[in-house]
């Protein structure tokens, strides 16, 4: 009977002892947490952001247009739009056979617009004389189809001659000529490749007189700026008269300037 008594007692105070053993524990995993957010934070504050450097690059190509573009119109009267429809399809389709005689591809022609308009004119009322008289009556007068084309001239020299023949076969109003280059796009690439190259031997300059190492890339940006502005052959709109006497002119083309710039960021050691 004693010894029952004597191992229930036992048991009784070990209980406090493992929880205190517990306790301890905790406390001690709690420190631990502690120290290593501790040494964390003084990692971070004694190791920095890597030094970098910063460059700038610019790339200029000069391209001499490869392509001369221009678009037409034609409108066409009729009473109803059928029968508008019908006279402008037989004027846009008699240019369209000539710019195909002269060599010009599919792909290279697009209609920009295309409308089929009411047309009205105000009939007047007949008024006793003396008396008020309104302003008249807006009245149904037929329609009206306005089709506008863009043309694009890979044959540069055949230029004027192309828009004296368009204004030749009944288009209304003809646009400016312009000269631009076709694939801008890879001309901007040769620019960007030159404005990289660039930024790159002013890094490699820049490290040497700080006495770092280029690590690696850290950041990239790049301002391709404005796309060349076309050279404009004539700035007006031209009737079809003034397409028949333009004919014959010689018209420079010129070169065009594509600049790309770039910033470089690399990391140095």
């Amino acid at each position: 009977m004693s010894e029952e008594v004597c191992c229930k007692s036992k048991s009784i105070h070990s209980k406090p002892v493992h929880l205190l053993g517990a306790l301890a524990l905790l406390m001690a995993i709690i420190a631990l947490g502690s120290y290593a957010q501790l040494n964390f934070e003084q990692i971070k504050y004694a190791n920095p952001a890597p030094a970098t450097i910063s460059v700038a690059g610019e790339g200029e190509v000069l391209a001499v247009p490869d392509i001369g573009q221009f678009s037409f119109s034609v409108r066409a009267d009729g009473v109803d739009a059928a029968t508008a429809q019908e006279q402008s399809g037989t004027k846009i389709n008699d240019i369209l056979a000539y710019l195909e005689e002269q060599g010009i591809e599919e792909k290279d022609i697009k209609t920009q617009d295309y409308q089929l308009n009411e047309k009205w004119r105000t009939e007047k009322d007949v008024c006793p004389i003396g008396s008020y008289c309104p302003g008249g009556q807006q009245v149904q007068d037929g329609f009206q189809v306005a089709q506008t084309v863009s043309v694009k001239v890979r044959q540069l020299d055949t230029a004027s001659g192309i828009i004296a023949g368009v204004g030749d076969k009944g288009a209304t109003d003809i646009s400016s000529l312009n000269f631009t280059i076709d694939d801008i796009e890879m001309v901007k690439a040769e620019a960007r490749a030159k404005a990289i190259a660039d930024a790159q031997a002013k890094a490699v300059v820049l490290a040497n007189q700080l006495g770092v190492r280029v690590q690696r890339l850290v950041a990239y940006n790049e301002d391709a700026g404005a796309y060349p502005i076309p050279y404009y052959a004539k700035t007006m709109d031209m009737s079809a008269d003034e397409a028949s006497s333009f004919g014959g002119a010689e018209l420079p083309v010129g070169e065009e300037s594509t600049k790309v710039s770039v910033n470089i960021t690399y990391q140095v050691q």
